[in-house]
């Protein structure tokens, strides 16, 4: 894929990851998935490369770059076959957060490890009920006594939480109740993974990945005041600050996918023989992987003008951009992925050429965080100025 319109910085960052990629690759993921374990040796050495934390503060252990460095890493990683899908999570959602709203003592705690990979969190806003709608969360958080000191008591589900079981804690996004109105706002609280009255349980998956999904059961866990982030009265700023660089990122792993299924299938086509030409020469091969190529290039253009935006602190920019990269990507990844299961035909199902994996995967890109059908809702109601249907 082209990068002329990248930086040499940028350039030099994308050659490296890809080449750390290419010594793990598919074949790596597959046998950590197959064991049930957790892919610790690329996470490790892509975090002392500096790699993890490339987004986060220099003061802090980081490589103080941006959203357009860690979606690289998160990109040329998934090219290469082995993604880090808790690079979304930990650096990019938490430690933006973090890092943009944390105290100085939370940022002290946990930045520098974020960083270098010794420290995980995991994120956790979706409810069984709730759905996409955050304004029906109903983990709810409360003061147990009064003043600034006091103790919060966290209550509430959570599903679909990534890497809880490896994570060192979950930043939970939950809801105070305004002491003006009476009505219940967003607040982001650093649950440690060892808090009394924290429960987990893991979900069954037909996904392949070695990252696993948990419930958690919040059952009055006990926080100290300075579990909150940020200001009390400013929790949906802060809560969307962490969802566009989640957003940015999933593009990242969608497109990343997208270009390792799409080169599985190209070389495929450049070397399989039928009749007296490979496959690849027949236009209804060959203009069906062009089509997956220019949308994935495609993609990755509006990924990089969120990244961009988010970077120069452009937050409403951003989120429409953000929004459109991950639907973008999402389609393009779906597609670019049945399309080099169907170029290599029967071969495209077989355990050997690991794709038919992907397609299951590849659907994670257009269903979260955020399904495409509420992406649109947004681009219509926040782009296009038509009313909202709910």
């Amino acid at each position: 894929m082209s990068t002329v319109l990248e930086t040499e910085e940028h350039q030099a960052l994308r050659a490296a990851v890809a080449a750390l990629g290419k010594r793990y690759g598919r074949d790596y993921m597959t046998s950590v998935v197959r064991d049930g374990a957790h892919p610790r040796e690329l996470w490790t050495e892509a975090a002392k490369l500096g790699y993890l934390g490339v987004n986060l503060p220099e003061e802090y252990g980081g490589g103080g770059g941006g959203m357009a460095e860690l979606s690289i890493v998160l990109e040329e990683l998934g090219a290469a076959g082995s993604p880090l899908l808790m690079m979304v999570v930990s650096p990019a959602i938490c430690g933006t957060v973090i890092a943009r709203f944390g105290t100085e003592a939370q940022k002290q705690q946990w930045l520098p490890g974020l960083a270098d990979g010794s420290l995980t969190m995991a994120f956790g806003i979706t409810e069984p009920d709730a759905g996409s709608n955050s304004h029906r969360i109903t983990t709810t958080a409360r003061r147990d006594g009064s003043g600034a000191d006091a103790d919060w008591l966290l209550t509430g589900r959570k599903v679909f939480v990534s890497g809880v079981d490896i994570a060192d804690a979950t930043l939970i996004v939950g809801r105070t109740e305004d002491a003006r109105s009476g009505r219940l706002k967003p607040c982001l609280f650093i649950v440690p993974r060892d808090a009394p009255g924290f429960g987990r349980s893991q979900i069954d998956m037909e996904l392949q990945a070695p990252e696993k999904q948990f419930e958690l059961v919040l059952d009055d866990v006990r926080l100290p005041a300075d579990a909150l982030v940020g200001d009390e009265d400013a929790g949906l700023l802060q809560l969307f600050a962490g969802l566009n660089p989640e957003r940015v990122m999933t593009a990242a792993f969608g497109i990343g996918m997208g270009r390792y299924a799409l080169a599985r299938a190209v070389d495929y086509a450049r070397t399989r023989q039928v009749w007296k030409e490979p496959i690849g020469s027949h236009q209804a091969i060959a203009h069906p992987l062009a089509q997956a190529h220019i949308e994935l290039e495609l993609a990755r253009l509006m990924m990089q003008k969120a990244a961009r935006l988010y970077d120069d602190g452009d937050d409403i920019g951003a989120g429409e951009a953000a929004n459109m990269a991950k639907y973008a990507a999402g389609e393009a990844c779906v597609k670019a992925v049945d399309q080099a299961v169907h170029t290599l035909g029967g071969n495209g199902l077989t355990r050997e050429y690991g794709l038919a994996s992907l397609i299951t995967a590849a659907r994670v890109a257009r269903i979260a965080p955020v399904s495409r059908e509420m992406i649109l809702n947004y681009v219509s109601h926040q782009s296009l100025g038509l009313p909202k249907s709910y």
